[in-house]
């Protein structure tokens, strides 16, 4: 951490100006720590680039009118990415307010960048009881709504003040509620403020309240202990043993009312309160023109501010379309805190395969949530789409149906085609001789040649499978069969086991449960696997000797 008093602003611009060299086109982002403060509290603004550095020093002239710049800290990170180690930057100005009143903090010009505008909500301190004022610590406890919907999100905000010195084994008894689901909101936050000339030292804690039944929920006084540092230690020895006071102070009781979920909303859906939601999806890669075999991965999102990953309901469907094989990963949830309170997300990642060309319908993905904001039902859905599967692995070139009528009239170059197609029968007809002069030499030399023996393809299949690695496996298979007489896909389709172990196989290598495939099933299946028809025997004049050998 690198920290700028105000009055060396000049060096910080100095020391970004040698951070890079020509800066990129990237958006410069604003962000607060919290929209909602009193006046004399301070808000820390942070700036930070796209880039991987900042470049330059920021204009804080329109910051002057309603904001005291109190100090100004440059935080530098380091992060991995493609195999290399960069800097990032973030350019934290602390603010605290000139007047109460909803503020806005102007968008600030950072070379080329300029950032958003952001909305603060100053309040004027609530007056301090008599007993508080005098007192030298106390507690302050306060909900940004006094009612709720059940499930709902409600934060909490317990401030203590104190203007004595403190030592650092001050501990807040933890908030615990039977009717209520509590989820704290971040660290905890000091500053400072003035209440009637005294500074005050302030210690902020956050929670995010969810209520499980309507009625009214009642939020008990929280314990808050520590030492308060003897006034004579401070002042008369320093640098000698210090002594010090326990003392102990309690928050006021809140109540808050919790409303029961509206009858507008849909008995079949959910439950879910939000201030706000999105769902969004992304492809990997995109489906354009996929092929029969290829594994596509449809990545789900769904975020909702106000509420936990864990409340978000699930979005993968049964996918019953003949032509398509889908292999849905473990759901991703997340949750953390910003201003307003609690920001849950849930991703789900689906790979979808393939089996038949032809045209595939996913259906359209709908998830119906209460804005608590607008008090109204709202929708977010994702529209159907349709994947058109194209047939593997050869594909016709097109013939252009425009084609000008005097182009098929115009003289061209036939002899290059002619050549080639000359030299291509005489290659066949070399290779057709060199093939039938095989086919009449003694079986010794057969065996003879190079690459692995039957024997020891099945050897490494069979190790494969007892293995139980999916990845060496399918290797093995792919390496034994081609030594068959027939495909790997007619030896499924005669043997319906064996279609059964391939289709386990598959869904092993293309979901997170290959780390559970037993490949015993497959070995058995292979190991049983009846004889091939004398037509596909005929193929060959020697057969393959068999799997388990007398």
């Amino acid at each position: 951490m690198i920290r700028f008093p105000l009055r060396r602003l000049p060096l910080l611009a100095g020391l970004l100006a040698l951070l890079c060299g020509a800066a990129q086109a990237a958006g410069l982002t604003a962000s607060v720590d919290r929209s909602s403060l009193n006046l004399g509290e301070i808000v820390e603004l942070s700036l930070e680039s796209s880039a991987p550095t900042l470049e330059g020093r920021p204009d804080l002239t329109p910051l002057a009118a309603q904001f005291e710049i109190l100090d100004t800290r440059l935080l530098s990170r380091q992060v991995l990415a493609d195999g290399e180690t960069q800097r990032h930057d973030r350019l934290v100005i602390a603010l605290q307010p000139r007047l109460a009143g909803r503020l806005t903090i102007p968008p600030l010009s950072l070379g080329a960048e300029r950032s958003q505008a952001i909305v603060l909500q100053v309040h004027e301190p609530r007056p301090v009881a008599a007993d508080n004022a005098l007192a030298p610590v106390f507690i302050d406890a306060s909900l940004d709504q006094d009612s709720v919907y059940v499930q709902a999100q409600a934060v909490l905000t317990l401030r203590v003040f104190h203007s004595v010195a403190l030592y650092d084994d001050s501990q807040l008894s933890p908030l615990e509620m039977e009717d209520a689901r509590v989820e704290p909101l971040g660290a905890r936050r000091t500053y400072e403020q003035e209440i009637d000339g005294v500074r005050h030292g302030v210690q902020e804690v956050r929670y995010a309240i969810f209520p499980q039944r309507s009625g009214t929920l009642q939020i008990p006084a929280q314990l808050f202990s520590a030492t308060a540092l003897a006034s004579q230690d401070a002042a008369g020895q320093p640098f000698g043993p210090r002594s010090g006071r326990p003392l102990q102070v309690r928050s006021p009781a809140l109540a808050l009312q919790v409303k029961p979920r509206p009858a507008s909303y849909p008995a079949d859906a959910p439950w879910l309160p939000a201030h706000s939601l999105s769902l969004s999806e992304t492809w990997t890669p995109e489906p354009q023109r996929p092929q029969v075999g290829d594994s596509l991965t449809r990545n789900l999102l769904l975020r909702a501010e106000g509420l936990g990953g864990a409340q978000l309901p699930d979005l993968s469907r049964p996918l019953a379309h003949p032509g398509l094989r889908s292999y849905p990963d473990q759901p991703r949830l997340r949750s953390r805190s910003n201003a307003g309170g609690l920001v849950g997300s849930r991703e789900e990642s689906i790979a979808l395969v393939p089996t038949a060309a032809g045209t595939i319908e996913l259906p359209a993905l709908e998830v119906v949530w209460w804005n608590t904001r607008e008090e109204r039902l709202e929708r977010a859905s994702l529209p159907a789409r349709r994947i058109e599967v194209q047939a593997a692995p050869l594909a016709e070139m097109p013939v252009p149906a425009d084609m000008p009528r005097g182009a098929a009239q115009a003289p061209s170059p036939l002899w290059p085609w002619q050549l080639a197609c000359m030299l291509l029968l005489a290659g066949n007809l070399l290779t057709l001789v060199l093939w039938w002069r095989a086919r009449r030499q003694p079986a010794v030399i057969r065996a003879a040649s190079s690459g692995p023996s039957p024997r020891t393809l099945q050897d490494d299949l069979r190790r494969a499978c007892q293995s139980n690695d999916p990845h060496a496996t399918r290797q093995a298979l792919d390496a034994w069969a081609r030594q068959q007489p027939e495909t790997l896909a007619a030896m499924a389709a005669r043997y319906v086991p064996l279609s059964a172990a391939l289709d386990d196989l598959n869904g092993a290598l293309y979901s997170e449960s290959g780390q559970h495939w037993q490949g015993e099933a497959l070995w058995q299946a292979i190991g049983r696997l009846p004889a091939p028809s004398d037509t596909a025997l005929a193929a060959d004049g020697n057969p393959l000797p068999p799997l388990y050998p007398r």
